[in-house]
């Protein structure tokens, strides 16, 4: 039965996917629940799939007139949302998000409505908690857990419910998304930081909650986490050059790293220039190793290397995209 918070709004439940065929049918099993709570539906937002997602959507469609199978033809996450909204969204008061290679609690989007009803926020946001399953992936998490990974980030490391100006996207009120113009879609990455920023500057309130949050699983090789974060780098700087907002200082220390590491090739006329890089090296790798000590976790020291990458790729990413608009500056 359909509580009496859950019901007296309308929510459009989003799924932007791509070649998700080895989660999406568990996914909607999860979510389908749900509906029998919420006054809602679920769209799933197809950006082309190669494999078999389409058909596993289709399949669980045709017997549950409930969830809806939208073509996606800008592939992209951002663009996803936008299509489902444009397409569904006037019959709707809220809409959420869910990633779909990610997992989320039995009650997740019941939590999302009910905290969105009581505070009346226009946004609720979430924290992430990362875990892997292979080598690699569970360092990662760990390091994305942690201060080494995500400099402190409470949408990372959760806190008690408060008002933020930023998090990650869970639910947003349908008219508040409209009034700012939905997602940019010049963004790959970074753009839900980017429309957190136009929602507080209309004025509009997100709010943290503490009361459910989803798990995220990382990447599990260093090149594709390499390309995942030389992408968060870009997007990050997109933002600053749109809006002049400027990072913060956990996002500056990461910044300096690819500049430390092209100066350690001065070491060549004077040894001392590779100091500052063998520091940021240094410090990596000693926090690893008293994360393992003091967590008693032994993938501390490989979770210093996913940091490092995480670190490189992301100022890798965010000087290219100041360069590369430099340059189309110039032309």
């Amino acid at each position: 039965m359909k509580s009496d918070v859950c019901s007296s709004v309308s929510s459009l439940i989003i799924i932007p996917c791509l070649n998700e065929e080895k989660h999406i049918e568990a996914l909607l099993g999860k979510l389908s629940n749900e509906l029998d709570y919420l006054n809602a539906q679920i769209v799933v937002a197809d950006g082309g799939s190669k494999d078999a997602t389409r058909e596993i959507v289709a399949r669980i469609s045709a017997i549950d007139p409930r969830i809806v199978l939208l073509d996606n033809p800008r592939r992209i996450q951002s663009a996803a949302i936008n299509l489902a909204v444009a397409t569904f969204g006037r019959d709707y008061d809220y809409m959420i998000r869910i990633d779909a290679h990610g997992d989320y609690p039995a009650d997740y989007c019941r939590r999302l409505v009910q905290e969105a009803v009581e505070t009346q926020a226009d946004s609720v946001v979430v924290a992430m908690q990362t875990v892997g399953f292979g080598t690699f992936q569970k360092a990662t998490a760990f390091a994305q857990n942690s201060k080494l990974g995500n400099g402190g980030s409470k949408h990372r490391e959760g806190a008690k419910g408060h008002w933020t100006n930023h998090g990650h996207h869970a639910l947003m009120r349908i008219a508040a998304f409209d009034t700012v113009g939905g997602y940019d879609e010049t963004f790959s990455h970074n753009e839900d930081a980017e429309l957190d920023y136009r929602l507080k500057k209309a004025g509009f309130g997100i709010w943290m909650t503490d009361k459910t949050r989803m798990i995220y699983y990382p990447r599990s090789s260093v090149a594709t986490l390499f390309r995942q974060y030389l992408g968060y780098g870009r997007g990050r700087a997109k933002n600053i050059l749109k809006h002049g907002s400027m990072p913060s200082l956990r996002q500056l220390l990461p910044l300096l790293v690819v500049p430390i590491f092209i100066g350690a090739f001065l070491a060549v006329l004077n040894w001392a220039a590779v100091i500052p890089f063998s520091l940021w090296a240094v410090a990596c790798v000693g926090y690893g190793f008293w994360m393992a000590v003091g967590q008693r976790n032994p993938y501390g020291p490989l979770a210093a290397l996913s940091a490092m990458v995480m670190h490189f790729a992301w100022s890798a990413g965010f000087w290219m995209e100041l360069l590369n608009f430099r340059g189309r500056k110039a032309s």
